[in-house]
């Protein structure tokens, strides 16, 4: 299996990241808070499935970057 990292920076305090699990049943296994201008790398494994971030945070894929906690709409930033 490939292993897929993203890339959280926090862009106030306390943005809150939490590791979801894949399976039967999802629920919420990790979770970390992050002040402003903090970086947390992370990977999904076999027993994370989704992560969820609440509060403003851009996040860095090999997709592209996202920002979170804007508005009501995320603002995607194509890398191409």
């Amino acid at each position: 299996m490939e292993v897929e990292y993203i890339v959280v920076k926090a862009l106030e305090d306390g943005v809150s990241i939490m590791g979801m699990t894949r399976g039967k049943q999802t629920f919420i296994h990790h979770t970390e808070k992050l002040n402003k201008g903090e970086v947390w790398l992370c990977q999904f494994t076999d027993d994370t499935s989704a992560i969820k971030i609440r509060g403003k945070a851009r996040v860095f894929t090999k997709h592209g970057e996202i920002e979170s906690g804007q508005s009501k709409t995320v603002k995607v930033v194509n890398k191409q």
